[in-house]
């Protein structure tokens, strides 16, 4: 039997998993490099989409599941981390009419506009001559708090945290695991959870894992001309285009609109290889995407940042377990919409109580 487990990250993966491990009487040790949430890793800022568009109906029924989880963690925490705004998929490869069929299948609240209706219900967004999905129940995830909500409540679950514990080493014996940090602490565990994001190629695991790329992305927030107007989340992907777009939170301020390219950035080791530094010619692309696509902004970005992408071959999460080791690297850049309910899918992979989805496991990629 499994009595003790340590969780290594404390981003949003980490921070569900160690909860949902509390929640089941698990000793519970959440180790975090830095500080849960750090500007360095992939859980950081206040806003990340929340979407229901997919072209694969899994992904559509993960969403659906996965919103009765966040409806249960803002009622353990007092508040809420999904603010709604619905949202826009638009371009001739985003093929708004193949997403409608999709959640008409599984049931998801939608509707299919022309361009013409889309323009006048949002005149500050160019979608072009083709279809426009809208779907309401989309919104903006605030992942900082998020994180540290989860954080709180596997501490009050019984859960220990250690901050500024990097992992070194681990070595699986005799049905155990011992982890070293680079301070030389020691701790050994029945089992562990390796949530490490974009640190995960640079760590040394007894199996091996299917190729992953870590890009360093980055992302603009540029203000609203009309700071009353109610903007939503979009997707668009063209023949030369993939953007998306969402309602900038609190570490913008709230007054404009977030903007970034999907995939365009540089590719990097690991995590510890973000430099924070914004390339001018990815900044210069999406001045110019908002000058030819949205009316409704100024186009000189007032804050911008850099955050981390890990990608799968699949472009799918990666969760399995090997013996005493589980890894989890819900990654590919829409894996925070999915937090609370992948803490329970990699707590009971961790635990045996249940295998992840085939398509998650360690074998994609791999010939």
């Amino acid at each position: 039997m499994i009595r003790s487990v340590a969780v290594v990250g404390a981003g949003l993966t980490g921070a569900a998993t160690a909860w949902r491990l509390a929640q089941r009487g698990v000793a519970v040790t959440l180790l975090e490099r830095a500080a849960p949430a750090h500007a360095q890793g992939s859980s950081h800022g206040s806003a990340r989409i929340f979407r229901h568009a997919y072209p694969d109906p899994f992904h559509v029924r993960l969403v659906a599941e996965s919103r009765s989880h966040w409806d249960e963690l803002a009622g353990a925490a007092g508040e809420q981390f999904i603010r709604p705004t619905g949202s826009l998929d638009f371009g001739s490869v985003r093929d708004p009419a193949a997403l409608a069929s999709v959640l008409a299948a599984v049931g998801v609240e939608h509707e299919l506009l022309s361009a013409s209706a889309a323009a006048q219900r949002w005149p500050g967004i160019r979608t072009g001559d083709g279809p426009v999905l809208w779907h309401p129940g989309a919104g903006v995830i605030d992942a900082e708090r998020a994180v540290l909500a989860m954080v709180a409540l596997a501490r009050a679950a019984g859960a220990t945290v250690h901050t500024d514990w990097t992992l070194t080493g681990l070595v699986e014996t005799g049905g155990r695991v011992a982890l070293r940090s680079a301070d030389g602490e020691m701790l050994t565990v029945d089992h562990v959870v390796v949530a490490a994001g974009g640190w995960l190629p640079s760590l040394e695991l007894p199996f091996s894992l299917p190729p992953l790329r870590i890009r360093k992305e980055q992302a603009y927030h540029f203000p609203y001309r009309d700071p009353v107007a109610e903007w939503p989340t979009f997707i668009h992907k063209g023949a030369d285009i993939m953007t998306y777009s969402l309602p900038g939170g609190r570490d913008a301020g709230f007054r404009g609109q977030k903007l970034a390219e999907y995939s365009a950035g540089p590719s990097i080791p690991s995590s510890a290889f973000n430099d924070g530094v914004v390339d001018p010619r990815n900044r210069e692309r999406v001045v110019e995407y908002v000058s030819r696509f949205l009316p409704g902004l100024i186009p000189e970005p007032y804050a911008e940042t850099t955050c981390v992408f890990t990608t799968t071959p699949t472009e799918d999460f990666l969760i399995d377990t090997v013996g005493a080791i589980t890894v989890a690297s819900p990654c590919s850049g829409h894996g925070a919409k999915f937090a609370p309910l992948l803490g329970t899918i990699v707590a009971d992979s961790a635990l045996g109580v249940a295998a992840p989805a085939d398509r998650f496991r360690l074998s994609q990629g791999l010939s």
